[in-house]
């Protein structure tokens, strides 16, 4: 199992429009000192203001941000290189999608705390921090920096529109839900739920419909439609109607 399956990493609140001007630099072809320096100028004003601390909120920021679109692990290179691609075509709207996928695959932690909160949401249309960070503890440990990192993460969302916050503190509604419709984007998102799931393969039906993905409706899509859209994904049957879906090894 990967580490960072064990691994929290994603320890900051992160804008939305902070990813999408580093992928946006790596798309412009620039290099990565000069992407770094970017991004300590379009941070300078909004985390660790006046402080250059090696560990800061700053620097951790821009570490997730370039772990993400910029150097993320090696194994991740491929989807990292089909989402660029894929930001470069495929209208803003479907950008959330992207950013929160790549998100997903670099950090599972991200993809986990999407789990607990997608499905209380299902469960009681809300979705209560308190037993979000109690499902997430159970996971991760309990330890404050799992907790420190769940609220951020939390934060995250609502930054990025798709959890709202109530009248009741600690308490979040359903945000924007993106339709996702194209076949080729469907097929990478599923790739990159596959990289985060430590099981290797999920069910199509769960691949839909998982809760990591609660900000997103995807549209019904047969096996064969991802497994064309995409060389990396396999198709294995279970029984007469289960379809499982796998990354080629």
């Amino acid at each position: 199992m990967h580490d960072r399956f064990r691994q929290i990493g994603f320890s900051q609140r992160i804008r939305l429009e902070w990813l999408e001007r580093t992928a946006n630099l790596v798309l412009a072809g620039i290099d990565e000192r000069s992407i770094y320096s970017a991004l300590q100028d379009l941070l300078e004003d909004k985390l660790s203001v006046g402080g250059n601390a090696v560990r800061g909120n700053r620097e951790k920021a821009i570490s997730i941000l370039m772990k993400i679109w910029v150097h993320p692990p090696h194994d991740l290179h491929v989807l990292q290189r089909e989402g660029l691609s894929l930001l470069s075509h495929l209208p803003r709207a479907d950008h959330v999608a992207i950013h929160w996928g790549m998100a997903m695959a670099v950090y599972p932690f991200w993809g986990s705390v999407a789990a607990q909160v997608g499905r209380l949401l299902r469960l009681q249309g809300t979705a209560v921090a308190s037993q979000v960070q109690r499902r997430v503890r159970e996971q991760y440990g309990e330890r404050e920096t799992v907790s420190r990192a769940t609220r951020r993460v939390l934060r995250s969302y609502v930054d990025w529109n798709v959890l709202r916050e109530t009248a009741k503190r600690g308490i979040y509604s359903q945000g924007a839900i993106h339709s996702i419709s194209h076949t080729e984007l469907i097929a990478w998102l599923v790739e990159a739920l596959l990289h985060a799931h430590p099981g290797g393969s999920v069910a199509l039906a769960t691949a839909l419909h998982s809760t990591s993905l609660f900000p997103f409706e995807i549209q019904a899509t047969s096996a064969e439609s991802l497994a064309a859209a995409s060389g990396r994904l396999e198709v294995l049957r279970h029984g007469l109607d289960q379809e499982m879906l796998m990354l080629r090894g």
